[in-house]
């Protein structure tokens, strides 16, 4: 296990070092920004659908996956459920489009890191994930084509977590994860000025907006299998958050500054800062819902709906006129599918793979345009290290389109490439000898 352990914190170091921005996204200037998938990779390659639930993988959307029945195989002989390790990354490319300019970004980003203890009838489990990602740059043109206003924002809200799952009895689980959200948003923007030659002014005034954001929400979850048939499993699961707010301290700075032939600022000075009032931002409340039917270890497909009352979030102290916010709601629909995963020849055979489709209606309305969001994916779950622990590596493709075009909004296709390391042992396995 120390092991398994070692090999996560090189991962983990390793995207670290290698990140960039997690978003490059125009839409994450909205808001809180960009709202992080929250879930896993094998979730994720399944069109976001999180209904299935099994002993051997981590699930993040619902706590009741925490607790589980005992594993029947002989490495665990019937006795437990494994500890189960898991981190992920994510590399984004997307392509923006408006009525006159187009435009490529890459972003590369951590996902998550999770750990799942069973003890008993019990399953505690926590981890760290991105829960919002800011990273963008808006210019803005006149009809001339010349700059007026360059914005630019970066920052973001992390989570960490920590829950309980229960197993009520062999068919009905439940859970509750502790969030505890924590980051901040920095916005920047300078309205270009030019001399009546059409020269840049030489000195340019910018206005710096920062948000430091904290605060607890909960997510409660349910789980339920059932056989139907002597093949065939029901499962259904929901999960509820409850409406939150998170504290919000604010400061904004105004700088003068110089600006090179790019319009990227090379001097600075004459600073003045300002602190504004400290708010309260609301945390929409959420209630997600789903169901699915298979075959174990075999095939399964299931949907899943997603409500969230978007329209309740306010952000008190950076109105914007030209956006309000509606009702949310999401629909995916996905499954796998393993050709033999006892097989003791013919590695593929044991492959996990993977697919799904969603569609999202994100909340956010620019220019009374609502912004809505398409997503095709992919994934495959490669087995890894000794076939008793079922241990994985999981990768997974999404590619999609967010936005529009019209009303000289900006629309994205992105693709997106996830990988995740999926880890079993045994708890605290007793040594013998002979």
């Amino acid at each position: 296990m120390i092991k398994r352990f070692i090999v996560i914190c090189i991962t983990i170091i390793s995207s670290a070092a290698f990140a960039q921005q997690g978003t490059g996204s125009p839409y994450s200037f909205y808001g809180i920004g960009s709202l992080k998938f929250k879930g896993t990779v094998e979730n994720r390659s399944m069109g976001g659908m999180s209904v299935y639930l099994d002993s051997i993988h981590l699930n993040l959307s619902n706590p009741a996956s925490y607790a589980g029945k005992n594993l029947e195989s002989s490495n665990f002989r019937g006795e437990s459920r494994p500890v189960k390790f898991s981190v992920a990354g994510t590399t984004s490319s997307s392509t923006l489009r408006s009525d006159s300019e187009k435009a490529n970004t890459n972003s590369t980003i951590f996902d998550y890191l999770a750990l799942s203890v069973p003890v008993g009838k019990f399953g505690f489990g926590f981890g760290l994930m991105p829960y919002t990602s800011v990273g963008y740059r808006l210019d803005d043109v006149n009809d001339d084509d010349v700059l007026v206003n360059r914005f630019n924002g970066e920052g973001g809200i992390n989570r960490v977590f920590a829950g309980l799952g229960y197993q009520v009895n062999d068919k009905l689980s439940i859970g509750v994860d502790f969030n505890y959200n924590f980051g901040n948003i920095q916005n920047t923007a300078i309205e270009v000025a030019y001399t009546s030659e059409g020269d840049v002014v030489q000195y340019q005034t910018r206005q710096f907006n920062r948000s430091d954001l904290r605060g607890l929400n909960l997510n409660f979850g349910v789980a339920y299998k059932t056989k139907i048939t002597d093949k065939l499993e029901l499962s259904a699961t929901a999960t509820y958050t409850p409406e939150s707010k998170l504290n919000s301290e604010n400061i904004r700075r105004f700088s003068t500054v110089t600006l090179d032939t790019d319009y990227e600022v090379i001097g600075l000075s004459n600073t003045i800062e300002s602190d504004l009032e400290d708010t309260k931002l609301t945390l929409p409340s959420k209630f997600t819902i789903g169901v699915g039917i298979g075959q174990p270890k075999s095939w399964f497909v299931g949907t899943e709906y997603t409500f969230q009352s978007t329209s309740d979030f306010s952000n008190p102290v950076f109105p914007n006129v030209a956006t309000t916010f509606e009702n949310s709601s999401e629909i995916s629909l996905g499954g796998f599918y393993i050709p033999n995963y006892n097989a003791f020849s013919g590695y593929f055979k044991r492959v996990v793979y993977r697919a799904g489709i969603k569609y999202e209606n994100t909340g956010l309305v620019i220019k009374d345009e609502p912004i809505n969001e398409f997503g095709i994916s992919f994934g495959l779950g490669l087995p890894v290290g000794p076939r008793n622990l079922f241990s994985n590596a999981n990768f997974g493709f999404e590619f999609g389109r967010r936005g529009t075009r019209e009303q000289n909004l900006i629309l994205e296709n992105f693709v997106n490439f996830n990988v995740s390391l999926s880890l079993n042992s045994r708890w605290f396995e007793q040594k013998k000898y002979y």
